[in-house]
């Protein structure tokens, strides 16, 4: 993986409708996006050489931008084409796509309705998100202070820029405390998700996850979903109390980013990745590089 920072790299980017040098793929101080985080985004996998679910990832960037009241000027089959143009182009067999949409620097203040809609698209060399060995034996996570806000304050279905500002405060005293990573609360109390992935439970066989009515509805969340329920595996969506941590024996966070990862602990909570836990994660892997090889 290259170290060095994410500006100063070789390759290129797709950038409104055009590929140009990595170093090259600026944009201006002044961008409304920075200021006021009018900015939508996604992230996806390269297996193979093929994006995992592109589509879906596609739907769901034009629709958060919908959501936050822009329109981006390509259409999915052009959005589609662009991300695997720029896979080709920079080589990627394995990897990360990163598409973000975001309104420019032709207005600058609150209001931003004559603002341009910028797209680009970026793409890496990325391995796996957490150290491969903690993963196997199941990560660490600590229980953030920071809360996922109600759906009625903030538009919370969309993959914004702005909703992630408390994933990296949570994220960041999480590691500097020793763990992997922070489980996020929602506004009632109830448990929501990790940083920046959707989280799961083993109980009696069963697969217990929290209702996505205040974030995300992960893509790989609903892959691993499938998965399950095609083993056999009843899955249950409810709204999951912290306290009945205790009772579960499994436990995993899915995402694009964080594939399938075992947790071996939240705070003093215990739990030992097994048979459910290994079956999904061969499973899914089985399931995106057939997709690839397709």
């Amino acid at each position: 993986m290259d170290t060095s920072s994410f500006a100063d790299r070789d390759g290129l980017i797709w950038f409104n409708g055009e590929l140009v040098p990595w170093r090259d793929a600026n944009i201006h101080v002044l961008t409304h996006g920075l200021h006021y985080a009018s900015s939508v985004f996604e992230g996806e996998r390269v297996y193979d050489g093929e994006i995992f679910k592109l589509g879906e990832h596609t739907d769901r960037l034009i629709k958060s931008a919908n959501i936050l009241g822009f329109e981006i000027e390509q259409s999915a089959e052009e959005i589609n084409k662009a991300c695997i143009e720029t896979v080709a182009a920079n080589n990627i067999v394995d990897g990360y796509v990163r598409p973000v949409a975001w309104r420019g620097s032709e207005m600058m203040g609150v209001s931003a309705q004559q603002n341009k809609i910028n797209l680009a698209i970026a793409a890496w060399v990325w391995p796996s998100y957490f150290d491969p060995e903690a993963r196997m034996k199941g990560i660490r996570l600590k229980l953030s202070p920071w809360k996922r806000p109600s759906p009625e304050t903030i538009p919370t279905e969309s993959k914004a820029a702005g909703l992630y500002m408390i994933c990296t405060l949570s994220k960041h005293q999480a590691e500097a405390e020793g763990y992997d990573d922070a489980l996020m609360l929602d506004y009632r109390g109830l448990v929501a998700e990790a940083t920046g992935a959707n989280i799961f439970f083993v109980k009696d066989g069963e697969l217990h996850t929290p209702t996505p009515d205040c974030f995300l509805d992960g893509i790989t969340r609903r892959t691993v979903i499938d998965l399950a329920r095609a083993r056999g595996i009843k899955v249950v969506d409810r709204a999951i109390r912290p306290e009945e941590l205790a009772d579960f024996t499994e436990c995993f966070l899915t995402g694009t980013a964080a594939e399938v990862t075992p947790v071996g602990s939240i705070d003093n909570y215990q739990f030992t990745p097994g048979e459910i836990c290994q079956q999904l994660i061969d499973d899914y892997e089985s399931c995106v590089r057939q997709r690839a090889a397709a």
